[in-house]
């Protein structure tokens, strides 16, 4: 079954606009150069609840493969980490697997 990484980034406010930019014009189109973009689900801003942030969710097929992902990915020179970074309040990780009933994504 697979294996589902959601990622929470908590922008600094203000700052959602230079972000989404900033993986418009880099980081989206570094992953898909290394061929990674099969591996997400999509990216979505918060509009109710907890605002300013960027969620992210992955699918992966185990942990290794998700391991190597983050690793192959983060090791790309051109990827604007240091950037990112700069932009964010902090960051939550959740692993999550498919419940087995309902759809599949």
């Amino acid at each position: 079954m697979p294996l589902y990484e959601r990622r929470t980034y908590q922008v600094r406010i203000g700052q959602m606009p230079e972000l989404t930019a900033l993986y418009r014009e880099k980081a989206w189109p570094v992953v898909e150069a290394a061929g990674l973009a099969k591996h997400c689900v999509g990216y979505f801003i918060t509009d109710t609840g907890a605002l300013h942030q960027l969620v992210h969710i992955w699918r992966f097929e185990d942990d290794a493969e998700r391991r190597n992902f983050w690793e192959k990915l983060l090791g790309i020179d051109a990827f604007p980490l240091v950037e990112i970074r700069s932009l964010l309040v902090s960051q939550e990780n959740q692993l999550m697997r498919g419940a087995d009933w309902g759809p599949v994504a």
